[in-house]
């Protein structure tokens, strides 16, 4: 027997998972967020969650919003469940289900006035957003480039907005207007300064339009920075099947999660803030420490394993590390090139994050996918894996391991892996980085002419040899001779 979630079902679902022990209806929206996708369901909206269970701050609930056909396809999926979620919380040795009910409306995606109205409203104090690291307009640099099309065009009719930005800045317009306190704005991206790359973004946004009013916004909105951490797979009919046949629970879009989290965040908000405190976020002068570790470690990780597992036809990221050639590959990895350049973290080993780390990409539960690291690389190469690479480069270190990780990521975007089959790319930047690693196999540097992704790191004569040899080695030997060769030390001429 099956309950489909919706408020009149808590109770039956209450037989398998735990359930909220607030009425919703004592909540009040205070948070309007932007991307309602499953690292938010299963992050912020927990923290949430969980310091509304304690019975504290009822009036910090969430308002979705949206400018994608994703968002309102996942508008559509929870407003039939009352905007309702269950997160499935799964360690090696145990799994266990819970419903959350933070969230009390989307609203309607694409009517920008009723989004603009809610921005205005002064019980709203806190706008947020996961919105993906290539949602921010930002070059290889980390600049803010205001001459992207979208950004242009909201630059040109600021009060018709089609970006996130855009209707960020008409919000606080409204909201100065009418003389009400500017809401904070508060990314939850795996960007490194994050609360810095967003201000920037709205500032620079607003100045297209009204110089004087990204002034104002610049001396009186707070960007706190955050660094934010929960490895969150995609949600399949796989995930659906599973908690309905598990937990009994008929869930049009649930989110499965690994056990482990962390939200470490500054301290600064324009209007307040909720008592997260309580519940386990750290809240900290400066982020910056953390963040390096996590982006670098962590997600660089991510990205320095997902390549050679999708060349040689591994698909779940347990099933990777499980493999002896890339967990010494990254272990090797980690322990010369990148975590010799992580900035010591207050009260942290280095090496025992890293060992956290190790244990959770071997959690099978997860069944996170390669797929899943390996897309979207145009964007976190240079966010995840360069900045490392630049930094060995400044401090005379040498790159055998980071110039083999973009060797693997241009001997993917040939398209086919090791044993022929062909490779499915998940990229805004697919078709040019598929020409370019065609050309590659006979001209390396072909590869590295993008200068919106490579920087200043292609410029490197040290860089270019590595990554021209570490390439030439996998066409030629295939990947698993050459991280063996790396292993063995055996790569670098």
């Amino acid at each position: 027997m099956t309950c489909k979630l919706s408020l009149a079902t808590l109770s039956e679902a209450a037989k398998t998972a735990a359930v909220p022990t607030y009425e919703r209806a004592s909540l009040k929206a205070g948070i309007v967020h932007f991307g309602v996708g499953n690292f938010h369901r299963a992050h912020q909206a927990i923290y949430l969650d969980d310091l509304f269970n304690l019975g504290q701050d009822h009036d910090w609930a969430l308002v979705g919003a949206g400018i994608l056909p994703s968002d309102a396809a996942m508008r559509e999926k929870l407003a039939a469940q009352d905007f309702l979620t269950t997160v499935v919380e799964q360690d090696n040795n145990k799994t266990a289900a819970r419903i959350t009910a933070p969230m009390v409306d989307i609203l309607p995606v694409g009517d920008v006035r009723t989004i603009i109205a809610k921005l205005a409203d002064p019980t709203i104090r806190i706008v947020s957003m996961t919105i993906t690291e290539g949602g921010y307009f930002i070059d290889a640099s980390g600049k803010f480039n205001p001459d992207h099309p979208a950004i242009a065009a909201d630059g040109q009719n600021p009060a018709e907005p089609k970006t996130v930005f855009g209707l960020v800045v008409a919000g606080l317009k409204a909201r100065k207007e009418k003389g009400i306190v500017p809401f904070t704005v508060m990314s939850c991206d795996n960007i490194p300064h994050n609360g810095v790359v967003t201000a920037n973004a709205v500032i620079g946004t607003a100045r297209l339009s009204d110089p004087a009013f990204a002034d104002w916004v610049k001396a009186n909105v707070a960007f706190p920075n955050a660094m934010v951490d929960r490895i969150t797979p995609a949600t399949g009919q796989r995930e659906i099947d599973l908690l309905k046949n598990a937990f009994g629970i008929e869930d049009n879009w649930p989110v499965y999660c690994e056990e482990f989290k962390q939200w470490v965040l500054e301290d600064k908000f324009t209007a307040g803030r909720p008592a997260l405190e309580k519940v386990g976020v750290t809240f900290v002068p400066d982020v910056t420490p953390y963040e390096h570790m996590k982006i670098r470690i962590l997600n660089g990780g991510h990205a320095a394993i997902a390549y050679p597992a999708a060349l040689m036809d591994i698909h779940f990221v347990h099933d990777s590390m499980e493999d002896p050639l890339i967990r010494a590959f990254l272990a090797k990895l980690e322990k010369e090139e990148i975590i010799p350049i992580v900035p010591p973290v207050p009260d942290t080993s280095l090496t025992d994050y890293f060992a956290l780390i190790e244990h959770r990409l071997l959690n099978p539960k997860i069944a996170d996918t390669i797929p899943r690291l390996a897309q979207d690389g145009s964007n976190r190469q240079p966010k995840f894996i360069l900045p490392s690479t630049q930094d060995n480069l400044s401090q005379g270190r040498d790159v055998v391991g980071l110039a083999l990780v973009s060797a693997l990521w241009c001997r993917y975007f040939a398209g086919k892996t090791d044993s022929g089959k062909d490779i499915v790319f998940n990229d805004a930047s697919a078709d040019r980085l598929h020409a370019a690693a065609l050309k590659a196999k006979d001209d390396p540097m072909a590869f590295l002419a993008f200068d919106d992704i490579f920087g200043a790191v292609s410029k490197s004569e040290l860089f270019r040899k590595r990554f021209a040899h570490a390439l030439k080695t996998l066409w030629e030997k295939g990947t698993r001779e050459t991280l063996q060769l790396y292993l063995d030390n055996k790569l670098a001429v």
